[in-house]
């Protein structure tokens, strides 16, 4: 069974930073996608950055590029977001989830294995 286990999530000032962890077991890394999503209060989640499970590939929306950077280490089985320069509309619960898909899709319902989240939250 795929457990996620989110952390890193606090309060910061706009400007700051915030490094997320996601704690990844029972995950067969022979293929698919590792990512973040996030889900503001009234909005639909949506995703922020990805990862493929052999690390040579990643993926940002448009929203958090040159801010946000998605990373892995797989001996200690942990995927890693660190954001910089948050804005409060960075204000979020932070999921991560993981599929074993051959090809790559941001949308939500391609992915099965989630976290329970970590709230984000950036202060004007």
């Amino acid at each position: 069974q795929v457990q996620l286990v989110e952390s890193g999530g606090g309060s910061v000032q706009a400007g700051g930073s915030l490094r997320l962890s996601c704690v990844v077991s029972g995950y067969t890394r022979n293929t698919g996608y590792m990512g973040w999503f996030r889900q503001a209060p009234g909005k639909e989640r949506e995703a922020v950055a990805f990862i493929s499970t052999d690390g040579d590939w990643s993926y940002y929306v448009d929203s958090v590029k040159g801010r946000f950077t998605i990373s892995q280490d797989n001996h200690k089985n942990t995927v890693y977001l660190q954001m910089n320069s948050l804005k409060p509309e960075d204000t979020a619960m932070y999921y991560c989830a993981a599929n074993n898909n051959l090809y790559f899709r941001s949308e939500p319902r391609y992915y099965s294995n989630w976290g329970q989240g970590t709230q984000v939250t950036v202060s004007s």
